[in-house]
């Protein structure tokens, strides 16, 4: 008797019935389906906690502890987002987050989420005073429900009073901050004052210039941190990790002089780094070289239109 292949279950769809075959979301108008954890996630490289990561976690503890109100600036590519996402544990918590709408068992609340106990709000480009009022509360509130969620296995804020009015999170750490106008800043702030919890806003080079416009916010902050480049040793290392190994011909001359052309042309910029890095791959690759050479660092130069 030839033997049958295993049933796989089909999944039961929450949006369509039995005889829906789900067309109308081909020819209607709909906004991007946000309720998944995001994907490609498994493809970010592993984080490297730095020297600037490291002075980014103190001053975010020193404001979680004593809360008040923080500002962090510096340029664009250098770190200072995946600083903070690592902080508070964003990526494990988008991974987790969407789960809590399905059925089934809930896997345990990342553990970075129960130790930062940090909420992460990054205000779209367009973000409007409304929007901002129910997002800010909205994700400190789901934090606070997580670490409910964590300590009795599960969420009654009638019985623990503790989760109410965002209580269980200490930190909100909003992303972009340049993004907001007056009238966000001045949200940002009332909600401050209504919770008992740190704010760190994080933007670029000159915000510190302009909150002090705001006399109401300014003389709310507490701490200023500039999130400065990768040192020229840190960044070698960090780059190292991603090339290839030096050619035992030459002594390593060759991939020591190509290692100190890109700390030349990133001058400790992570972002760019990261490009180039790829572009370096990308022309050994095509080329068939297996060792990094000061050449392939200058032809991947030729495909960025930064760092040449």
């Amino acid at each position: 008797m030839p033997a049958t292949e295993p049933t796989v279950a089909k999944p039961v769809s929450v949006l369509v019935g039995a005889d829906d075959d789900g067309r109308r979301f081909l020819n209607g108008t709909f906004d991007e389906f946000t309720q998944a954890p995001p994907p490609h996630s498994d493809t970010r490289p592993a984080f490297v906690s730095t020297r600037e990561h490291r002075r980014f976690v103190e001053f975010a503890d020193t404001v979680r502890s004593h809360r008040y109100v923080g500002l962090c600036y510096g340029p664009p590519g250098i770190g200072k987002t995946l600083s903070a996402r690592h902080y508070a544990g964003t990526d494990e918590w988008e991974q987790w987050y969407p789960l809590a709408r399905n059925g089934g068992p809930l896997p345990p609340v990342p553990e970075g989420i129960q130790q930062s106990r940090t909420a992460f709000f990054t205000p779209t480009v367009a973000a409007t005073i409304k929007q901002i009022d129910q997002g800010l509360p909205r994700a400190c509130q789901q934090v606070s429900w997580a670490i409910d969620y964590a300590r009795h296995g599960h969420v009654d804020p009638y019985v623990h009073p503790e989760s109410q009015h965002s209580g269980n999170t200490e930190l909100l750490i909003i992303d972009e901050a340049d993004r907001l106008k007056t009238a966000g800043l001045e949200q940002a702030r009332d909600f401050y004052d209504r919770h008992h919890m740190g704010v760190i806003l994080i933007g670029m080079p000159g915000i510190e210039k302009r909150l002090a416009r705001y006399p109401q916010l300014y003389s709310r902050i507490g701490f200023a941190h500039e999130y400065r480049p990768l040192r020229s040793d840190e960044l070698t290392a960090v780059v190292t990790q991603h090339l290839p190994s030096p050619d035992p011909g030459d002594a390593g001359l060759a991939h020591t002089a190509a290692l100190a052309a890109i700390v030349r042309a990133t001058n400790g910029n992570f972002r760019l780094a990261d490009r180039l890095v790829t572009q370096i791959r990308r022309v050994l690759d095509i080329n068939g070289h297996t060792h990094l050479t000061p050449e392939a660092v200058d032809a991947a130069q030729e495909a960025l239109l930064i760092g040449r």
